[in-house]
């Protein structure tokens, strides 16, 4: 079997900041780089520095945004690139779009990358979407009849005909992220990167632009980096995936593997918090302790059961009350429920610290989820942890058509009578 066509390698990159500094640092540091440069020396300050992690307080003034990443990525393929906010990913991302240099390390490509890293990367908003679109594509390499051949197709799959010859600063976000993700798409670039812009996009326009990426890796074999925090995204359109934490990659491979890993790590970072009194509400007591979903490892799927247990410490309660609310992407509510809407209140046992709350057929749709939990002590709420845990939930039933975002957050198993 021929071996794929390897199309963008990143061997051993790297992106060191300096806090605080506009730029690379002092002159003094910069004759220092260039004068262990010329003798075939490391770069001095390489050795110093300290891991990306936001919320701890280092003492280097040097900070690494990333740190010695290496992955192959192959000509057709759908690339996920995964991790929590702050790490790593935009900054590998704008580095690969030559927005900034590596501090260290090398990329090799072959071919053009267009980018997709903010709304309306690229335009110049004091010219028309029509000027944009043959700015863009002169950017890109491509030629006036190049692009002049694309140009009906770029302003229809964008939607904004009615205002291509309105200068972009009148767009709206969401007009400009259609116009700046149509254009990059159908520039024909051996490279699509994509940030998480598409969010800015409604619904509609997402069904769409998570379709025309598949198009173009399976159709026409050009390749895609796709930078999403919608895991069911990430699982329907990549079938390798990487994992960032703190600047550095944890994990490279098969995408439900990677997206099984992270959500672990969300876990252990979510029960961290709670330690630390994060997430809870402000003057409440420090009851909920931990959450787990299920064993911890399994997928949550649409119609399946979903356990929840909430580890609980209950020195000074006789009986309580808990509840749970769920809340999508968005974060508009869309289920809840608690022990009181049943009539029922949980009695103190000494010899048990953990309460699991059973849905029988989880009516969720495939989508990123999020859950509040409230404990009570009959009378009023004394412990409240918002966004307790974010979770995907997925579709598995093969002979079913899975619902489309835009359906809506619920599933209900219907059955046909005729």
């Amino acid at each position: 079997m021929k071996e794929k066509e390897v199309i963008l390698r990143v061997e051993n990159v790297s992106k060191q900041y300096r806090l605080g500094v506009i730029g690379t640092g002092t002159i003094s540091h910069d004759l220092n780089r260039w004068w262990h440069k010329i003798r075939g020396k490391e770069d001095p300050y390489k050795r110093i520095g300290e891991e990306n992690k936001r919320s701890t307080t280092g003492k280097s003034d040097y900070v690494w945004a990333i740190k010695d990443i290496s992955f192959d990525v192959h000509r057709g393929e759908v690339l996920g690139i995964i991790g929590k906010n702050g790490a790593g990913k935009s900054t590998l991302l704008k580095i690969l779009s030559k927005v900034t240099m590596p501090t260290s390390g090398v990329i090799r490509s072959k071919g053009r990358i267009a980018s997709l890293l903010e709304v309306g990367t690229g335009f110049h908003p004091e010219l028309t979407g029509k000027e944009n679109i043959f700015l863009n594509g002169a950017i890109l390499g491509m030629t006036k009849a190049e692009i002049k051949s694309k140009f009906d197709e770029i302003v229809e799959f964008a939607g904004v005909q009615r205002y291509v010859n309105t200068p972009v600063k009148r767009y709206s976000s969401g007009m400009k992220v259609r116009l700046a993700f149509a254009v990059a798409a159908h520039l024909e670039p051996e490279i699509l990167v994509v940030d998480e812009v598409l969010a800015v996009g409604d619904a509609e326009f997402q069904k769409k632009a998570i379709g025309k990426m598949q198009d173009i890796s399976k159709g026409e074999g050009r390749t895609v980096l796709f930078v999403s925090h919608d895991m069911t995204n990430i699982q329907n359109l990549c079938t390798r995936s990487i994992l960032l934490e703190n600047g550095k990659m944890v994990l490279q491979g098969d995408t439900v593997n990677v997206i099984k890993h992270y959500l672990q790590g969300s876990e252990e970072t979510y029960v961290k918090s709670l330690e630390a009194h994060k997430n809870r509400k402000k003057g409440m007591q420090a009851i909920m302790q931990k959450v787990t979903i299920g064993d911890g490892n399994a997928k949550v799927i649409t119609g399946k059961e979903f356990q929840m247990h909430v580890k609980l410490t209950l020195d000074t309660l006789k009986e309580f009350s808990i509840g749970y609310l769920f809340k999508n992407e968005k974060g508009q509510v869309i289920m809840a429920s608690n022990t009181n809407q049943y009539g029922t209140k949980l009695i103190t046992k000494k010899e048990k610290n953990t309460v699991t709350i059973v849905i029988k057929a989880l009516p969720l749709a495939p989508a990123s989820y999020s859950v509040s939990l409230f404990l009570g002590n009959g009378k009023y709420d004394i412990d409240i942890i918002e966004d307790a845990i974010t979770f995907p939930v997925f579709w598995e039933n093969e002979h079913i058509l899975p619902p489309s975002k835009n359906w809506g957050s619920t599933f209900g198993s219907t059955s046909w009578e005729y």
